[in-house]
């Protein structure tokens, strides 16, 4: 093919950019950074001491003795730096004010413009688990699985956090329609916290109803990870767990692409 009828050379460097600008504009909250720090003790201590006196009254699950409770919920806290981020509230925002209109006249991918802000945003807190955990560790022990199980957790991690932004990015999709969100998230955070994992490991739910959430997208962003770290996934397992993570991401990503399209294309009929 002639390379003057070719179309122009999609480019990572204004998205990388993009990332870097992101972290440049959180690392400016400087007071939110200690406070955040801070929080993040102040609950490892609490939840330390709520789990201590649980498990003082009541038989601990086989799964989940003592030390690795709370190495659980110490891990899910600093998880919670990242996850806990709602990467695309800039699309809410821009679609609030109208100002998303201009972003469509760019010679930018705008999904890939707001993983790429959300994602520089999520860097910068991903830094903060290094001092938030070496703050935790003066309350709190926390177990250090083998090489093959944090490679593992690492990859269920990432996978996790993929699936957070697509969940992210439908919900404030709506907007296209809607314009308010704030009922619909606060229902979904709710969910998440709830049947994710993240407040309490599913494995205390009633038997019958661990299987059903176990398999909700939820328990993929918090909980697969979680389970991976402290052992009650095994190695056997990681196949399995990765592979219901891969398949919601597959699922999340294709409805999020179609809703994207189909409030772009609103957008561009009402604008002309």
């Amino acid at each position: 093919m002639n390379a003057s009828i070719r179309g122009p050379r999609f480019r990572f460097e204004p998205y990388f950019a993009f990332a870097a600008r992101a972290m440049a504009r959180e690392a400016t909250y400087r007071f939110d950074v200690f406070t955040n720090i801070g929080s993040i003790l102040v609950r490892v201590y609490l939840l330390r001491m709520v789990w201590v006196a649980l498990y003082a009254h009541n038989a601990a699950p086989r799964d989940l003795p003592l030390h690795a409770i709370i190495t659980y919920s110490t891990v899910a806290l600093l998880m919670g730096l990242v996850m806990d981020i709602d990467q695309t509230r800039a699309l809410h925002e821009r679609l609030h004010d109208g100002s998303i209109a201009t972003d469509f006249l760019k010679p930018i991918s705008v999904p890939l413009y707001y993983f790429a802000d959300g994602t520089g945003e999520v860097l910068f807190h991903a830094l903060l688990i290094v001092p938030s955990l070496a703050l935790a560790l003066l309350v709190v022990h926390v177990d250090v699985p083998s090489f093959g199980t944090l490679a593992a957790f690492g990859l269920s991690f990432f996978i996790g956090y993929l699936i957070g932004f697509c969940i992210n990015f439908l919900l404030n999709c709506t907007a296209f329609w809607t314009l308010e969100i704030s009922a619909v998230q606060m229902i979904v955070t709710w969910l998440t916290g709830l049947l994710g994992g993240e407040l309490v490991p599913l494995v205390f739910f009633p038997e019958a109803l661990q299987h059903v959430v176990a398999f909700l997208p939820f328990a993929s962003m918090f909980s697969t990870p979680l389970l991976i770290y402290v052992g009650v996934i095994g190695p056997e397992r990681y196949l399995g767990a990765i592979a219901v993570q891969l398949l919601w991401l597959a699922i999340l990503g294709a409805i999020a692409i179609v809703v994207w399209r189909a409030g772009a294309q609103r957008i561009v009929v009402q604008g002309g």
